[in-house]
């Protein structure tokens, strides 16, 4: 199993989540979080002044899929997401060592 975190731009959060339930993702976890990567954030002018905003806003998704499947998630997330202009996003790809089901104890591929 595989763990993808992906953060994206909160305008595409509707697509992306359209598009992955259409190759057959069944649950994500989403978060609204602030961050920065290569364009450090930038300067708005604001009632006459200006000022740095050095966190942007961003989108987090979670999803936890079958090995398998990742590669397509990856594909599908970086193909809905883009914008290309900065700040579009980053994807990982981390291995799950476990996954259990709360509610009915199943396990690994069967909780997902």
């Amino acid at each position: 199993m595989k763990l993808i975190i992906a953060a994206i731009k909160p305008f595409k959060l509707e697509e992306v989540r359209e598009a992955l339930t259409s190759i057959g993702v069944r649950g994500m976890m989403v978060t609204e979080i602030k961050g920065f990567g290569s364009q450090s954030g930038h300067t708005e002018i604001y009632r006459g002044a200006e000022y740095a905003v050095n966190f942007v806003p961003k989108i987090k998704l979670e999803i936890v899929v079958t090995s398998d499947m990742a590669e397509q998630v990856v594909e599908t997330i970086v193909k809905t997401a883009k914008t290309d202009k900065i700040g579009d996003g980053k994807v990982f790809v981390l291995d799950v060592a476990s996954a259990t089901r709360v509610r009915t104890g199943e396990t690994d591929a069967d909780a997902i």
